[in-house]
Parts: C-alpha cells; structure tokens; sequence
C-alpha cells in the first residue's frame, strides 16, 4: 500500500479499492469530484497493512451490496468505527457461470446482469436504499465481491449525479481491468488447471467490465425510464433532496 497527497490510496489486499472520485474529476460545468467521500472496493479481505490503512480513513459505514451466501462465504473485516450495512443486490449468477461454454453466451449473461439493476424491482429497492445512506455523508465505502458490477453501476451513477461527462466515467469504469489484473490473472489460471485452458476464453467475460455491460444497463435505462435523472427518481425512489445532498456532497466548487 502506498499514498500520499499527489496519490490514490492502493490496497495490494484489494485491488479494486479507490476513491470514487478519482484524481478529482472534472465536471461538465468547471466544479471537481471530491475526494475522501465516497469509496469502492472489493471484498474486504485484508492484510493488517491495509487494515489499517483503511482504519484511516474514519469510515462511517461499509456498505455490502453482497449476497448472504457471499458474505457468509467471504466475511469483511471488521473497521473501526464504520458500521456495517447490507443492501442485497444479486449480482453474476455463478450457477450459470459453471454451464458457460463459449464467449457470446458469457457477454450475454453480463448484459443480463446489467439489465437486471434496471429491471429488477429487488435491485432497485437495494440501490435506492443505499443511495438513501450515502446521502447521510461521507466518508462511506460500498463494494460488492469483485468491485466491478453492483460496485462499477453505482459509481457510475455517482459520478453522474456529480456532473463528470459519459466518456470519464467509461474511462474510470474501465480502470477496473487494469487494476485487477494480477488477481484476475490468478483466476484464470486456477480455471485452467481445474477445467482446461480452452475454459479460460469462455469465462473471462465475467470476470472483467466492458463498456458494452454498461452500456446495456444505459439501455434498460433508457426504454424503461427514459434518462438516468428518472431512473435515480421513479426506479430507485430518490426524492430530488437526496439527489442535490449526493450532488453537494460529490461536488468541489472553489
């Protein structure tokens, strides 16, 4: 782990772990993401550096946006001072994972996965409330196994809500592939030695982001709210305070 005032904090124990805010992106209209509010990780598996290093930052809350089943498997780590919170919200189904046999069906079943944040009423009940606890202040940290789905959409709408531009948040959604790929290259090799290594193309699909998930998200978006500004109000039930409080929370103007 290393940081300092110039760097994004780096957790070697959680890979995907940052700030939403970046380096402190720009807006559409000349204001800056803030940073120290809002972060995202994977799961919490930490080594006692990074424990600590996650200690302080004073957490208020964890926010999990985990199954039972994989928070019984893959526990977080207790942070002082932060309390724990679970909005349950389904994300890759693994079951169908196991059956998958050739790329096309893979992206297919991320594009569901997206599709789903939109379309099931579950997911939009989790979000909603996790928005809702965000919008209690900052600093909070949300994350789902891996940090790149459940985890990568509301960061998404996070840094939308904040007025950065579509390309910047494509952009900072993808760093997810760049900042995993030491522990993805290890999954990959066990589903090789475990399955074979013609599995391995099968599989990757889920286990990295692609702007074409995304985008299917927008999409569900788009035919069933019309814009994102509507979604965040009529599917996740965010009354317009919340959305300006998360706003003046994300935003640096001076």
């Amino acid at each position: 782990m290393t940081s300092s005032n110039d760097e994004i904090l780096r957790l070697a124990s959680a890979d995907n772990f940052r700030d939403v805010a970046g380096p402190g992106y720009a807006t559409h209209d000349g204001a800056r993401v803030r940073r120290g509010v809002f972060y995202r990780s994977n799961e919490l598996q930490l080594t006692e550096s990074d424990h600590g290093a996650i200690a302080d930052l004073g957490l208020r809350a964890i926010c999990d946006l985990r199954s039972q089943g994989e928070i019984d498997h893959h526990p977080d780590a207790a942070i002082p001072g932060a309390t724990w919170m679970n909005f349950d919200v389904s994300g890759i189904p693994m079951d169908e994972v196991a059956g998958l046999r050739d790329r096309r069906s893979a992206i297919d079943l991320m594009d569901r996965v997206y599709r789903s944040f939109v379309d099931d009423a579950r997911a939009r009940s989790e979000f909603g409330g996790l928005f809702r606890q965000l919008a209690t202040g900052g600093p909070q940290l949300f994350h789902c196994s891996a940090g790149k789905d459940r985890t990568g959409w509301v960061a998404a709408l996070l840094l939308h809500i904040s007025g950065v531009d579509d390309p910047t948040i494509e952009s900072d959604y993808l760093l997810t592939n760049a900042l995993t790929a030491g522990s993805r290259a290890r999954v990959e090799a066990e589903i090789a030695k475990a399955l074979g290594a013609e599995h391995v193309e099968a599989f990757e699909p889920t286990l990295i982001v692609d702007i074409e998930y995304l985008r299917s998200g927008y999409e569900a978006v788009t035919t069933r709210y019309g814009d994102r500004a509507t979604y965040l109000r009529d599917g996740l039930g965010l009354d317009d305070t919340t959305v300006a409080t998360l706003r003046a929370l994300l935003r640096d103007e001076s």
